[in-house]
């Protein structure tokens, strides 16, 4: 490139208690770039963007920002000469409004010490309209959904001068269509002259909006290069330090046994007459655009939520649905999405997680059998390579894929017969994502019914033997791996096509 890099990197090292996390990293970043920083969690991508942001000093090395060399204290010193943030997990205060989000600790004063409501609406009306979304300044953030928190949290980051805007996961809780609007909003910005540092496990996501992929691996860089000039295998390779040659696992193959069947489940004004068959031997993918009812289909056949009418088959045997517990002593498991909040208990170990599901089977008279607790959970650190210190660590210290591995334990402990599992590699690396998809078919090889919600579209065509489509809460559509590929799933999930099969169910 022939103008200078607006932030410059050299020699950046940093160690936490004895282990070496980021070692000698360069990095060079341009006006008007959209950079993207690739790694499997581990690789030093964190602790990279805390020290560019201030959150933390580094150990030795060099940050120069306009070709001035910049030494940051907090992360206001980052933010006031023009570097912002936006994190995967949202922070923002829900009780409070869109425009006092973004100009928080930073607000228009009158009289001294009084808000400027005025003048605070104005100015976030501007920042709001540079980012072409329809929210309003005086809307209250906890009433606005997770892709408009995500929008305010852009809105908050530019706000304040930014030249360099940080972007961790930005798309993990958007849909298709917000991802594209994002996407637009990014050209513009970039346009602008903003240079953009973009985060992301999603490899599709990458090769179509940055123009370079830097790539870190156990703290070191790898190499930068142009987008043009490598393909997503080779960044994929070069992330986890070998090849998979096989991104996804072969397909299995269904027997004629039925594992689950659903009959007409609905919730009314949520979805209706959801109807289908999970055989043995396969992963049945279930995909639908936000709002599609994906989720509360499962939440509903597994008792979390209520149901107004409908049934349920394990095995050939009709179960009674409202009840988790009922559900859960029958065989039938839901993993949620959100492991943090409410799949994993963070602050305890891995063992402790493991055995949460069924105290029972590690209890002898009210008591706790510590030689049993061990036994069991080394059992499941083994077989699903969980990479841990030991069983004894906090769950919170792990990477997102091994908590996720100890969250998918927690119910395989219960010696489950159907396992629906609702975005089980969000967030997680692509190394990681592998070993959970390897994890999945050899479940459903061994008899497990394996059911896969995903908003990625290219992890539900790879993994799924077949799928189902829903738009605006029913199936509409039903494709044989043999069948499906983008084109025609999204025409399913935007409602512009639908299956013969359904039609009754769609009138």
């Amino acid at each position: 490139m022939d103008q200078k890099p607006i932030l410059q990197v050299r020699g950046i090292s940093k160690t936490f208690y004895g282990v070496t996390v980021l070692n000698d990293i360069d990095l060079d970043v341009f006006p008007g770039e959209i950079h993207a920083i690739c790694g499997e969690n581990g690789a030093g991508k964190t602790t990279l963007m805390n020290i560019l942001t201030g959150s933390f000093p580094p150990d030795s090395g060099d940050i120069y920002f306009n070709g001035k060399k910049v030494v940051f204290n907090s992360p206001k010193d980052a933010q006031q000469i023009g570097i912002s943030i936006v994190h995967q997990e949202i922070s923002l205060f829900s009780h409070l409004t869109v425009a006092e989000n973004i100009y928080a600790g930073r607000m228009p004063l009158r009289h001294g010490d009084l808000i400027d409501k005025n003048e605070l609406n104005k100015k976030a009306k501007e920042v709001i309209k540079e980012l072409k979304t329809n929210i309003e300044p005086d809307e209250i953030v906890g009433d606005l959904s997770i892709s408009q928190q995500q929008m305010v949290e852009i809105a908050k980051a530019i706000s304040s001068n930014c030249k360099l805007l940080i972007l961790d996961e930005p798309t993990s809780a958007l849909t298709e269509a917000e991802t594209e609007t994002l996407f637009n909003i990014l050209e513009i910005l970039k346009q602008n002259g903003m240079a953009i540092l973009y985060i992301s496990h999603r490899m599709s996501e990458i090769f179509k909006i940055c123009q370079r992929v830097t790539v870190l691996r156990d703290g070191e860089h790898v190499w930068t290069k142009t987008i043009s000039d490598i393909t997503i295998d080779e960044v994929v390779s070069s992330m986890v330090g070998r090849k998979l040659d096989n991104i996804y696992p072969e397909k299995g193959r269904k027997s004629d046994n039925v594992k689950l069947e659903v009959k007409g489940l609905t919730r009314k004004g949520v979805y209706s007459d959801v109807t289908f068959k999970l055989y043995e031997g396969e992963i049945l993918g279930i995909f639908g655009l936000m709002g599609a009812g994906r989720t509360e289909v499962a939440r509903g056949i597994c008792g979390i939520d209520h149901v107004d009418h409908g049934e349920v088959y394990l095995n050939g045997e009709k179960i009674s649905i409202n009840n988790i517990q009922n559900t859960i002593k029958r065989g039938l498991v839901y993993v949620t999405e959100d492991r943090k909040n409410e799949g994993l208990f963070l602050e305890m170990s891995v063992a402790e997680n493991i055995i949460a599901g069924n105290l029972q089977q590690v209890s002898k008279r009210g008591f706790i059998k510590e030689n049993l607790v061990t036994l069991i959970s080394e059992k499941f650190r083994r077989n699903m390579n969980i990479k841990c210190k030991n069983i004894e660590q906090n769950v919170i210290t792990l990477s997102g894929g091994n908590q996720q591995k100890v969250l998918l334990s927690k119910w395989l402990a219960l010696g489950p017969k159907v396992i629906i599992l609702d975005e089980p590699t969000r967030g997680i690396d692509v190394g990681a994502k592998h070993e959970i998809h390897e994890i999945l078919r050899d479940l459903a090889n061994q008899g497990i019914g394996i059911i896969v919600i995903s908003s990625e579209l290219p992890e539900i065509l790879g993994i799924s033997d077949r799928i189902l489509v829903m738009y605006q809460g029913k199936i509409v559509g039903e494709l044989t791996d043999n069948e499906a590929n983008e084109e025609i799933v999204m025409q399913y999930a935007t409602g512009t096509k639908k299956d013969k099969r359904y039609l009754k169910t769609l009138m």
